[in-house]
């Protein structure tokens, strides 16, 4: 098997992070592992295996001719079998799966919010899902949505997994040392920050030593404004602080307390799993399949998305009770390294691959 991961850009995102890691795993386990990024490079370039054959497309509209031109002759040059799409590079995968039938062309549905995109984008998904091979979804909810919404037959669920690069040490996070949260999330609206900072600056009436540290790639966009907006506005400067992309996650989750997730809709977050990993204890809210990682309890708490007074409930527990912090990240970090393990993931994988090559 040749198998290219398909994805718009590098940057740190949880779908950009899927496809490296995939890229990195299958360097040993398949004849010939390969990444294209379509549009954009960034920071999760350096994660990438040298032993993974990487193009950059520089793709500039949603019809390249001259991308799906040097596409094309990568694609026969190399031989390649498998396209592996993720997220929105369906289109272009499409494309050369039109050009090459023989392909096997599997598609990866990484987002939760997939019913907010516009009609046209939807009939767009839909007609070239009579070209895919086969769905890959991170999660049964959007499994049972692809079967209903799109014209592919085999649809299969495989959780995300965690890998942390603990050799990166550059971020130094601000505030006083065993009083941070920490959220790793894009500045995306799905993630609601701005539920999370009313709910900080509730935490912060009782618990004024603490301080949020929102780590994630920042557009620079309305969203982003209204966040920083709201952070000048409501005094908070001293107690957020924004470090855009980071790279070194690991290290910044060894400087961090709790872990926070506060969006309003998901797939099966990266972030997630990352704070398990890293053994913090975590709120997050219960959308997509969170509650698949945070079960009960005893591996963490799981809040009402868009509820401000819950979120800052959650994390007064935890400020409040440190014997209980550490209990239940270690709890957490059990079952990430027990059921979302890297082995575990890719073998299932190569196990689709290989059903459909035959």
């Amino acid at each position: 098997m040749r198998v290219l991961q398909l994805i718009d850009s590098l940057h740190a995102g949880g779908a950009e992070r899927v496809a490296v890691n995939y890229a990195n795993a299958l360097v040993h386990l398949t004849e010939s592992s390969y990444l294209c990024a379509t549009r954009a490079e960034g920071i999760l370039k350096e994660s990438l295996s040298k032993e993974v054959h990487y193009l950059f497309l520089k793709k500039t509209a949603t019809i390249d001719l001259k991308a799906i031109k040097t596409l094309n002759g990568f694609i026969k040059n190399n031989e390649i079998t498998i396209i592996h799409a993720h997220s929105s590079s369906f289109f272009l995968a499409t494309l050369l799966k039109v050009l090459h039938p023989k392909l096997v062309l599997v598609w990866h549905e990484h987002y939760g919010n997939r019913n907010q995109t516009s009609n046209i984008s939807k009939f767009i998904l839909k007609s070239c899902s009579y070209f895919f091979t086969c769905i890959i979804t991170v999660n049964e909810s959007l499994k049972l949505r692809c079967e209903k919404k799109l014209l592919t037959k085999n649809v299969y669920v495989l959780p995300n997994y965690p890998i942390i690069n603990s050799l990166l040490k550059v971020t130094t996070l601000y505030g006083e040392s065993g009083k941070r949260v920490v959220c790793l999330a894009n500045f995306r609206p799905d993630k609601d920050h701005i539920n999370l900072l009313k709910a900080f600056k509730l935490v912060i009436t009782k618990h004024s030593d603490w301080t949020l540290h929102l780590v994630g790639q920042d557009l620079n966009d309305d969203y982003s404004k209204t966040i920083k907006s709201y952070i000048k506005d409501q005094d908070l400067e001293a107690h957020v602080f924004l470090y855009g992309s980071c790279s070194d996650i690991n290290h910044i989750l060894y400087q961090s307390s709790i872990g926070v997730l506060s969006s309003k809709s998901e797939g099966l977050p990266l972030a997630l799993l990352e704070y398990g990993l890293a053994g913090l204890p975590v709120v997050a809210t219960n959308v997509g399949d969170c509650f698949q990682v945070i079960s009960n309890t005893k591996e963490g708490l799981l809040i009402p998305s868009e509820n401000k007074d819950a979120l800052s409930d959650a994390l007064c527990s935890f400020i409040t009770n440190t014997a209980l912090r550490h209990q239940v990240g270690q709890n957490l970090k059990s079952k990430v390294t027990t059921s979302f393990s890297e082995t575990a993931i890719i073998n299932r994988l190569l196990k689709l691959y290989k059903q459909h090559s035959l």
